[in-house]
């Protein structure tokens, strides 16, 4: 498995930002409020950032030797795919609420300021998800073997 780029990182928050902004300007528009993430969103984003970083520690320290503990290599590569996995849904996540956030703050009037806050307390908890997901991705990785041969590394 290759590791985590920012090309699809970055596509998914560009395409979360215009569903984020067109769905607030459907819900304006149709005379519905708009959406505002609860905080127990950007609760949960944080948790499972630190539930995936959590995952990934023992992995890291069988690894690199600080452990006897041998690792199931189906766990590690379960391990690696969440955090494959929080690192594309935080993206979409981030993306989401930075599309909720231009379009409230692009109104002539402005939604309540807790609805902006919160709003922006998902963007950070969706950024941090982002960074537990690669951190955790890092932590697993293998060392290289002095016997690999370069060409099979590289592609």
């Amino acid at each position: 498995m290759k590791r985590t780029t920012a090309t699809p990182l970055v596509s998914l928050a560009a395409f979360g930002i215009v569903i984020g902004f067109l769905v607030e300007l459907w819900l304006t528009s149709s005379g519905l409020a708009v959406i505002v993430p609860p905080v127990t969103l950007s609760l949960t984003l944080l948790v499972v950032g630190g539930v995936v970083v959590g995952f990934a520690i023992p992995i890291r320290r069988s690894v690199t030797g600080a452990s006897t503990k041998r690792i199931d290599p189906f766990q590690a590569m379960r391990v690696v795919s969440l955090a494959k996995a929080s690192s594309f849904s935080g993206s979409l996540f981030l993306g989401l609420a930075l599309g909720a956030i231009v379009f409230m703050t692009t109104r002539i009037v402005w939604p309540g300021v807790p609805s902006v806050w919160l709003t922006v307390a998902m963007s950070v908890a969706a950024a941090i998800l982002i960074a537990a997901g690669l951190v955790a991705e890092h932590l697993c990785r293998l060392p290289k073997d002095e016997d690999d041969d370069i060409d099979a590394t590289e592609s």
